[in-house]
């Protein structure tokens, strides 16, 4: 990957919409995951759309102030197809309960073109290893931040990767997420 204006300004842009935000359950800086999404990318692309989309990726669901990022305003200050990845990994209905969000956002992955899948497939793997190592220090207790017991989240991951092995089987990252999921069934 080179490191390009798009790029840069990707950076800028989320660190600027997630500058309040820390990781559920911690005092680290949000803008560290999607930075880290983007990471994870660059090692299997060197397309610059994609890796903007990574880093992009929680601006419309999770921005502050919500509702202050669109699809239509990553077209207009980016790129259609960056804006497209990212409306395709966001949860299109935050009102609804978790249970109903998470199965929308998991039947949406069959629709997915591989660029989407790619950014939805890194962010997935960066929470499931985050998972892991917060497991490894607090135990079970790490549950208690989320909005799912133990079993629904662990359930939800299993359900997450069966469904990118089905819509698209050579993902490059799929190898690694097989990984997260043994460890988190381990735990």
């Amino acid at each position: 990957m080179i490191f390009t204006p798009l790029i840069h300004k990707s950076i800028t842009f989320a660190t600027k919409v997630h500058l309040t935000q820390k990781r559920k359950g911690k005092d680290i800086p949000y803008i560290t995951h999607p930075l880290t999404v983007a990471l994870i990318l660059s090692r299997v692309t060197p397309d610059e759309n994609i890796i903007c989309a990574g880093i992009l990726h929680d601006t419309i669901e999770d921005c502050v102030p919500y509702g202050s990022v669109t699809k239509e305003f990553l077209e207009k200050e980016f790129n259609g197809r960056i804006a497209q990845m990212v409306n395709d990994v966001t949860e299109q209905d935050k009102t609804l309960p978790w249970s109903e969000r998470k199965m929308a956002a998991l039947s949406h992955i069959k629709d997915m073109n591989h660029d989407s899948l790619l950014v939805k497939s890194a962010d997935v793997l960066h929470n499931l290893v985050e998972l892991n190592e917060n497991i490894k220090t607090q135990g079970d207790e790490v549950f208690e931040s989320f909005n799912a017991s133990k079993e629904d989240t662990i359930l939800r991951y299993k359900k997450l990767i069966g469904a990118l092995e089905k819509t698209w089987a050579d993902n490059p990252l799929l190898g690694d997420l097989k990984v997260g999921i043994k460890n988190l069934l381990k735990s």
